[in-house]
């Protein structure tokens, strides 16, 4: 398995997702969107096992490969979300993003080689960026559909239900968030001999953590969404930081060990 091979592959897939997603939104039965959109998924996630055998290491080393997990964590998190709340638009945003970021990873290839760091090769690297990807994946969903419900919002306010979907999604998001930084706090301690070092990463991701964790705590007390919305995004700001924008921080030239 070669990165040539990853238009095929997602190909197939969108076509799975993209079906997947217009069955949900024709109200036909909830079994079949799902399944459809799931062998998408399995199609995607086939292309990940190959590049693994193929890499002989986790695709997780450079941003194109953590593109792939995204992707697929999109897919994932957009089936379960629908299965469990029947909210028939996920599965459209999740297709719609999920294609985004494979376009990119097909317009702008990255350098792969086998070979890992010391750093890398550790038990925890597998599970820390999985547990992440998929908290990303999460929180792309939800900041996607604050966004459109604050652009509706002149004409028609956000439901109950609505603002239960935010909730729902973050407190999903915000879970896999934490179990992350606990199990890179591990890691670090493994490789780095210490738990926390306030790296520039570390402590973008503590900013993350605590943006999200003060909506869940604010989103009960007011009733104003305009505020709520503005914190979910501007916490999905700090998360792009957090993940890729920290390589081009002055301050973490050099420095930061995130940086590969």
């Amino acid at each position: 398995m070669s990165w040539e091979h990853l238009k095929w592959f997602a190909a197939a897939a969108a076509m799975c997702w993209v079906t997947g997603a217009v069955l949900a939104l024709r109200d036909a039965k909830q079994w079949r969107a799902a399944a459809v959109s799931a062998c998408g998924s399995l199609i995607f996630f086939a292309f990940i096992v190959g590049m693994w055998i193929s890499l002989e290491r986790p695709p997780l080393r450079t941003m194109g490969e953590t593109r792939l997990w995204y992707s697929f964590f999109l897919s994932v998190a957009g089936v379960a979300v629908y299965v469990r709340w029947r909210y028939k638009w996920i599965l459209s945003f999740s297709t719609m993003m999920s294609v985004v970021f494979i376009c990119i990873n097909l317009f702008k290839p990255e350098i792969h080689s086998k070979s890992l760091m010391p750093a890398l090769q550790s038990p925890w690297f597998v599970p820390h960026v999985i547990v992440y990807m998929f908290a990303y994946a999460m929180m792309g969903a939800v900041t996607l559909f604050a966004i459109y419900l604050w652009w509706r919002s002149s004409r028609k306010a956000p439901t109950a239900e609505e603002m239960g979907v935010c909730d729902n999604l973050v407190r999903i998001g915000w879970a896999f968030l934490t179990l992350g930084m606990v199990m890179g706090a591990l890691w670090a301690k493994e490789a780095w001999g210490d738990y926390w070092t306030w790296d520039p990463k570390e402590t973008w991701a503590a900013a993350t953590w605590l943006g999200y964790l003060l909506y869940l705590h604010l989103r009960p007390q007011t009733k104003d969404y305009n505020v709520t919305f503005a914190l979910l995004i501007f916490s999905f700001l700090m998360l792009q930081m957090c993940w890729y924008g920290i390589n081009y921080l002055p301050s973490a030239q050099g420095v930061s060990v995130h940086t590969y």
